[in-house]
């Protein structure tokens, strides 16, 4: 009955279809709220969770967890007894337990954070102190971080409240930090445009190259 499933043209024309007619479902929206929208989110919404599930069983809960007490460390039950642990937060009488995993799980993921901070603003910091002088710099790197440094500093004295911006000394400086947030602030801004613009693209493509094959 699905011998057709063995033949990659048939399997690779289902599979072009079902991707337009989800793409025009999902654009679907830009009209207005419909059915067939809605239908297209939930499929997605499904797949991605059904997707998600296989994925957490294949490359973590497997190779890390199941595989471990099949090979004898008997010890890795543990691990299962914890992860249940979170589920008594649907019992009133038996809340307290959930309470403990969570705040171990709390203290773990603020440590690894903090970590994780502290490492990469110690290297941000580091990377901020750019020579102006030197052998082997040119020009053109000299006048980089000349900018970078005049930048730096206009932004820090935008943000330093310990005292008003009354004179132009103190207000000039912060007046241009501010500038500078602006331009990269609206240089991220369009940057995720383009990303947008990027994905609208290779949907557009794939309809006029991959399903009504007008396009080269």
């Amino acid at each position: 009955m699905f011998h057709w499933l063995s033949d990659s043209h048939i399997t690779t024309a289902v599979t072009i279809w079902i991707g337009a007619l989800g793409t025009l479902a999902i654009y679907s929206i830009l009209y207005k709220e419909n059915p067939i929208y809605r239908i297209a989110e939930h499929v997605f919404i499904g797949a991605a969770a059904g997707y998600g599930i296989f994925i957490t069983w294949v490359e973590m809960l497997k190779p890390a967890w199941w595989d471990q007490i099949t090979q004898g460390r008997w010890y890795w039950i543990f691990a299962l007894i914890a992860g249940a642990m979170f589920y008594f937060i649907y019992s009133r009488r038996y809340v307290w337990i959930s309470r403990i995993i969570f705040g171990v799980l709390l203290g773990l993921v603020a440590g690894g954070a903090f970590k994780g901070f502290v490492g990469v603003n110690i290297d941000r910091i580091s990377a901020s102190f750019k020579p102006l002088y030197g052998q082997g710099l040119t020009a053109t790197e000299i006048a980089n971080n000349a900018l970078f440094i005049i930048v730096l500093l206009a932004v820090m004295a935008y943000f330093f409240f310990s005292f008003e911006h009354k004179s132009l000394i103190r207000r000039a400086p912060a007046q241009l930090g501010r500038w500078c947030l602006m331009f990269a602030f609206g240089a991220m801004f369009g940057f995720t445009v383009m990303a947008r613009m990027s994905l609208l693209i290779g949907r557009i493509y794939f309809l006029l190259h991959n399903w009504l094959h007008i396009a080269q």
